[in-house]
């Protein structure tokens, strides 16, 4: 406001650039601030787990995983934290299922509302003859919750499968039934980890996802009070999306929930996911419950 001042008093034209990089710095603090605000439930301040899955579309939606994985790295390096692969299972043109660990300051207040379907419209780079495709992924997101929460875990509800692990880590991955496998009998959940050498080690950071994908849906059965469309058991297609990325015959982005849009594709597969964030923090302040 002073150099302002200034710059009238002194009809200095020279000063109007450094004063805008002054007010958009102060803006982006404001923005970072009032997020925080929004950020009310115990759970908000903690890591998270994501997991991506290709739905529906075959090999168009593999590559649309690997897009999404892509989008939130760059948004995860925007937001200086950092991001630990737990499960990769690649397939023809790209990934079929992908877990990772994001850890920082609040990353699951901010990433919580990125759950759920994501749909995309494109023209197909593997069609020969230029198609228009529709591919959808599913996006699971719970906090890396400690021991000061408790979760209702049975150990004979639990089913442990081991399996040698794929992809990088050399030789000894693909000797050893090192991988693990957890799947929650009465919910259907699972997951998987394949990072770690040690089948101990997988086990136990296995056990921690399960601990936090059931933290996650007995809210869902609580809060909504119909536990047989908990996210787990969403079809990954047509009418379950909360949010479209139209790459043809137009550009567009559009949360389905907050009705939040914007043109610039691009902006949003680099990772600037900020305004659909604080949108959907708003919509909950406001009284609405995640669909």
């Amino acid at each position: 406001m002073e150099l302002y001042e200034l710059a009238v008093e002194e009809a200095d034209e020279s000063l109007e650039e450094e004063i805008h990089t002054q007010m958009n710095s102060a803006r982006q603090s404001f923005d970072s601030l009032n997020s925080l605000e929004l950020l009310s439930e115990e759970t908000d301040v903690l890591s998270a787990f994501i997991t991506i899955h290709s739905g529906a579309g075959g090999t168009e939606a593999c590559d649309w995983t690997s897009m999404l994985y892509r989008m939130y790295m760059r948004w995860i390096e925007r937001k200086g934290y950092k991001i630990t692969v737990m499960d990769l299972v690649e397939a023809e043109g790209g990934i079929k299922s992908i877990s990772f660990q994001v850890d920082g300051e609040y990353s699951y207040g901010y990433l919580k509302g990125e759950g759920g379907i994501h749909r995309l419209v494109r023209i197909s780079p593997f069609d020969s003859n230029a198609r228009r495709h529709t591919s959808f992924a599913s996006v699971y997101v719970s906090p890396v919750i400690d021991d000061s929460i408790e979760v209702d875990m049975k150990t004979e509800d639990i089913r442990v499968d081991t399996y040698r692990a794929s992809g990088s880590g050399g030789q000894h991955v693909n000797k050893t039934s090192s991988a693990i496998r957890m799947t929650h009998l009465a919910s259907g959940i699972v997951v998987q980890c394949q990072n770690e050498r040690s089948q101990l080690k997988n086990r136990e950071i296995a056990k921690k996802m399960l601990k936090s994908r059931l933290y996650e849906y007995y809210k869902q059965q609580q809060e909504e009070e119909r536990a047989a469309s908990a996210a787990e058991k969403k079809e990954i297609g047509w009418g379950s999306q909360i949010r479209s990325y139209v790459f043809h015959p137009y550009t567009m982005v559009k949360d389905i929930r907050t009705r939040w849009e914007t043109g610039n594709i691009q902006n949003v597969m680099d990772g600037d996911l900020d305004p659909f964030i604080e949108a959907y923090l708003k919509y909950l302040w406001s009284g609405n419950q995640p669909e």
